[in-house]
């Protein structure tokens, strides 16, 4: 099974993924992590990409699609995978497409998590007072300010990406403002679908 998670920051991708990872045992797959694993392996890609991060550029569309088809080929990714933060843009799916589709692949689901962004701001917000109120640091990310930045850059990013796996068929809306056990019911119930489909 392999699937594709979508949603805005704040809209509880982390924690649905771990609950995946739990019942289908099949990786998590952050290009942040597998950028630094392929970096720290000395992999083709990952000494491409490393040029690149240390010459203070942004890494290509081509050498993330590259590293993730490395990953997959791990004997934990076999069964199937998640990827959660990739791909960010359309263009990205495209590429992210051709790759699977040379490796005979083909993704099982896209969930997006459907948020409402005024409610998500008001969550952040509190969760940044209540942190300073306890008298911790709050995290970058937390503040209103930058919680808002990330939203932009996700709305004209990221969105376009609901049209586009709509188009596919692939894609399974689940609104993200229930509470979390609720959120995780219908992604299994989706997810256990397709967990069939593969299993038959």
């Amino acid at each position: 099974m392999r699937i594709i998670l979508l949603g805005p920051p704040g809209a509880g991708k982390g924690t649905q993924s771990e609950r995946i990872v739990e019942r289908f045992g099949i990786p998590q797959l952050s290009t942040g992590d597998m950028l630094r694993a392929a970096v720290a392996a000395g992999t083709p890609v990952g000494l491409e990409a490393k040029a690149v991060m240390e010459s203070g550029g942004l890494v290509s569309d081509t050498t993330v699609v590259g590293i993730v088809a490395d990953r997959i080929e791990e004997s934990d990714a076999k069964r199937g995978f998640i990827l959660d933060g990739f791909p960010r843009t359309v263009e990205q799916a495209a590429a992210l497409d051709a790759m699977l589709a040379r490796k005979g692949i083909a993704l099982s689901a896209v969930v997006e998590f459907k948020v409402d962004e005024t409610a998500l701001l008001g969550r952040i917000a509190k969760r940044a007072e209540e942190t300073a109120a306890r008298g911790q640091p709050v995290r970058k990310d937390d503040t209103p300010e930058v919680f808002k930045t990330r939203l932009d850059a996700y709305r004209k990013q990221t969105a376009p990406l609901s049209d586009y796996y709509a188009k596919t068929g692939l894609l399974h809306v689940i609104d993200g403002m229930q509470p979390i056990d609720t959120v995780t019911q219908k992604t299994m119930s989706v997810l256990g679908q397709h967990a069939e489909t593969a299993a038959s």
